[in-house]
């Protein structure tokens, strides 16, 4: 190296793109394109020993000027292509390949460069293209400058002087007191460098040997090419003609990556020293690990622990959760399968990573017109709450984000709310989650249970959320009425919190044990009855009333609905049974008496159970599509013939005839009175009835509410020889005994005024008792609003006359014989109708309730209103109450 080189007038060059080449530097290339290849070839190979190449730097003219002067050239055809050599001594770079795509494009050439020689070639042939490569390891020898730039053939020469000193000339440089002083300045830098270098490596003295036998002035380009450092870096080392500027800028770079190198060390230092612990435990584990391989033992506990970390990276959660996460992990990474908590904390760690924290199911364009299309295909009728919900998606249409009401359906079993709940997550283009709340009793099934407990999970909410795998569904709370409360806490208390759109962006799930936002969650709760919610949680709820359905609407949804989806469950269709609208009705006239329509549901089930079994005796039944064509004999056997290799039973046909009746039913089932009766038994209700159980006096009918819609109630009293006493039967509550206390006293003081007692007898109940019953006895019976049929029933079996059998009545009644609201009203008028009872005597204050009674119902039924019991009695008995004349009320 430390010979002076005489370079030629002219030198082949090979450019190198964003990467230099300095004087002393080793590197391997590998030509390939058709260029670099012509010019290893008349430069090197067959010039062997004596070739030299130039090795100018080159970058697009679009980047940063470079450091020193450039020539701009457009450039021709590929030139080469580096490779770093893995093996390669110090100073080890790349030639980098210019693109052939890019050859209209201006390129600057720098205009220095090193020369430099061939240490070792070797010629290659690709297969099965046939193309020749050279792989080259070249070594720098001097710089020189570029004077002229030309081609020949396919590649580049240029006419060069070189910038290397003359001997006199470096004698007279290494005179120089500044060049001393720089000299000894770099070799006490390097010399730094290469001990801690082989401190670091545990490697001997050969590196200092450099330091006695190379110039100082090469030398500081062979340790400057072993650095990583900028190629405005590297363009400003090969500018550096000057001796004693290159050693300065030499010591510079040495000095700052001996600097790195030590900061580095100072940081390893201090990691080793906290983590020498976790490496005893991770060794020990990886031994453990090995000896489990060897026994066969193997599990992949860690290959899944590194799967549940990339899981939880992935699941999008906010960074206080993030970080409590990590905590919990770092803590399950330290544990053995073996110890005790570990799955617990694994199982947490899954549910962390599964819930969807910004997982939301993209909403479509809400389109309040299909809403309403969808809302009137699914259910019939329902007008008032189907305008509701619509009213509900035009607000959530104008104000995605809008904290709108919890909508709670409360009505009878069998009318739809869980179906209108799943009709609006369908209109809003959401996910629908369904949570039971019946018979929830303990508080953990909301809040869940804590991780302290065995057997600890979440509650159903936060399961429900990682189920559905968005965190805006539609979630439906169902029977949230059916919740209770005992020593485990109450649940309805802890719907509170969820309920409440002010609090539930932190709700806190015991199990979960973190914040978790539910206000993007649209919640809608259903209920058979209001009154069993507790206040506090009734008010964070919009309660909408579904009482029943008309006889009218039964036979709608029966024909539209029902009798499709029946038949479709039992694998028939209409070409089998068929199912005459007249029947229908037949079926909820005299089989049901419900306010849903789940009874009628059933009973068409059975109707379709006896089709399915005519049918199925039938034997091979495959009944005819409209639009095949009967099939003659020969055709039918050609195609069988024709998938001969399918297995399949050939039936024997005679000639010219059509198929048999094996592969076509008969004639289609069509349901009359005589199957009804034989199916579903005679007839449970008739008109009749009423008219039958108020044939005697002491009876009058009254109509009350129930869970599962409005009901008749009749109400029976009867004396007997006693000592005044009142005697009631019936599952009884406390607030309707008191009903009939109080009817049983405005009775006994309006004794004389209604003639139901003379002068001289002012004791009504004089030597003997009243009882009064309430019939269906199994059934529990509760309620002010039997007041006024209590009164009736009191005054008719005192008097002696028969109640009207037309008539039902409703109401509270006070001491003084006013007739108080009761509610209600909708539920009891229909319940009304379907007993075919005529006239409906109800309180003037719940004539405005009549409003969401079916216009169909009110023109059919005589509405009468009562504001005093006087009122009443003049309603319920035939010609009017023939005491109201002498009466002194």
């Amino acid at each position: 190296m430390g010979e002076s080189v005489e370079l030629p007038s002219r030198l082949g060059i090979l450019p190198f793109r964003n990467k230099v080449l300095l004087p002393g530097a080793i590197i391997r290339i590998r030509c390939t394109s058709p260029s670099s290849v012509k010019l290893v070839e008349q430069e090197l190979w067959q010039k062997e020993e004596k070739g030299l190449i130039g090795i100018l730097p080159v970058r697009d003219a679009a980047e940063t000027t470079s450091v020193g002067p450039v020539l701009s050239s457009g450039l021709g055809p590929d030139m080469g292509l580096g490779e770093r050599n893995p093996k390669s001594q110090i100073g080890v770079s790349d030639a980098q390949k210019i693109d052939g795509k890019n050859q209209q494009e201006v390129i600057q050439w720098h205009t220095r460069g090193v020369a430099a020689r061939a240490l070792h070639l070797s010629r290659g042939v690709e297969k099965p293209s046939g193309r020749v490569t050279y792989i080259v390891v070249l070594e720098g020898l001097c710089r020189f400058n570029v004077q002229e730039l030309s081609t020949r053939g396919t590649y580049y020469t240029a006419r060069i002087t070189s910038l290397d000193k003359t001997k006199p000339e470096m004698e007279l440089v290494e005179q120089d007191p500044d060049f001393i002083a720089l000299s000894l300045q770099f070799k006490a830098s390097a010399m730094d460098l290469i001990s801690v270098l082989e401190q670091k490596q545990k490697t001997g003295g050969r590196t200092k040997v450099l330091l006695e036998t190379v110039p100082v002035h090469k030398l500081a380009d062979i340790f400057v090419a072993s650095f990583e450092i900028s190629f405005e870096e590297q363009l400003s080392m090969l500018d550096s003609v000057d001796i004693k500027v290159r050693l300065s800028k030499a010591t510079e770079l040495v000095n700052r990556h001996l600097q790195s190198i030590r900061v580095a060390e100072k940081i390893t230092q201090k990691v080793e020293g906290q983590l020498s612990k976790s490496q005893k435990e991770f060794l020990l584990r990886q031994q453990m690990r090995a000896i489990k391989e060897e026994l066969g033992d193997n599990d992949d506990d860690e290959d899944d622990v590194s799967a549940l970390e990339k899981k939880m990276q992935n699941a999008g959660m906010p960074a206080n959760i993030w970080k409590h996460a990590q905590r919990e992990l770092r803590r399950l990474k330290k544990m053995q399968p073996q110890q005790p908590g570990y799955n617990s904390s694994r199982v947490y760690l899954e549910l962390l990573a599964d819930l969807p924290w910004q997982t939301a199911s993209e909403e479509h364009e809400l389109d309040l017109k299909a809403a309403k299309e969808r809302l009137d295909s699914d259910h019939y009728g329902l007008v008032k709450v189907k305008q509701r919900i619509i009213e509900y998606l035009a607000v959530r249409k104008l104000k995605p984000d809008a904290r709108g009401p919890v909508l709670c359906f409360v009505g009878p079993p069998g009318v739809g709310k869980t179906s209108l709940a799943s009709s609006i997550a369908s209109a809003l283009g959401r996910k629908f989650v369904r949570i039971s709340l019946g018979g929830v009793k303990d508080e953990a099934d909301i809040r869940g249970h804590r991780r302290t407990y065995i057997g600890s999970m979440p509650g159903r909410l936060i399961d429900g959320l990682k189920k559905v795998a968005v965190c805006n569904p539609v979630m439906l709370l169902d029977e949230i009425d059916k919740t209770g409360s005992d020593v485990r806490g109450d649940p309805a208390s802890a719907l509170l919190e969820v309920l409440d759109p002010e609090q539930n962006k932190t709700f806190n799930d015991h199990y979960l044990n973190v914040p978790y936002d539910l206000s993007k969650v649209i919640f809608v709760a259903t209920a058979n009855k209001a009154q069993p919610i507790p206040p506090p949680l009734l008010d964070r709820m919009e309660v909408i009333e579904l009482p029943g359905y008309t006889p009218e609407e039964k036979l709608r949804i029966a024909m539209r609905h029902l009798i499709p989806r029946v038949l479709d469950q039992h694998g028939l269709s209409s070409d089998f049974l068929q199912i005459p609208e007249a029947m229908v009705k037949l079926i909820i006239e005299r089989y049901t008496r419900e306010a849903g329509v789940r009874n009628l549901e059933r009973n068409l089930a059975s109707l379709a159970r006896a089709a399915a079994v005519r049918v199925a005796e039938q034997g091979h039944v495959v009944p005819l599509s409209k639009d095949v064509h009967q099939l003659s004999s020969p055709l039918l056997e050609s195609r069988l013939g024709e998938s001969a290799e399918v297995e399949m039973e050939v039936i024997s046909m005679g000639d010219n005839h059509e198929i048999s009746s094996d592969f076509r039913i008969n004639s289609s089932m069509i349901v009359d009175e005589s199957m009804l009766e034989k199916v579903l038994g005679p007839p449970r209700f008739d008109d009749k009835e009423t008219a039958e159980r108020v044939a005697a006096p002491g009876i009058s009918v009254g109509l009350v509410w129930t869970a599962f819609g409005g009901e008749v109630q009749f109400v029976e009293a009867t004396s007997m020889a006693g000592k005044g006493d009142l005697h009631l039967t019936g599952q009884l509550g406390d607030v309707i005994k008191e009903s009939a206390q109080i009817a049983l006293t405005w009775v006994r003081a309006r004794a004389t005024d209604l003639k139901l007692a003379s002068a001289k007898e002012t004791n009504l109940l004089d030597g003997r008792d009243v009882h009064i019953h309430f019939p269906a006895g199994a059934i529990p019976k509760d309620g002010p609003s039997a007041g006024v049929t209590l009164v009736t029933a009191l005054v008719s079996l005192f008097t002696h006359t028969r109640v009207r059998s037309d008539t039902a009545m409703t109401g509270e009644m006070t001491l003084r014989g006013l007739v108080l609201p009761v509610g209600g009203v909708k539920d009891k008028v229909l319940a009304a109708h379907r007993y075919g009872i005529k006239r409906v005597i109800l309180p003037e204050r719940n004539l405005k309730d009549l409003v969401e009674v079916p216009s169909a119902v009110l023109t059919s039924m005589e509405i009468l209103p009562a504001k005093r019991m006087e009122d009443v009695l003049e309603h319920a008995f035939e010609g009017g109450c023939p005491w109201r004349q002498t009466s002194k009320l």
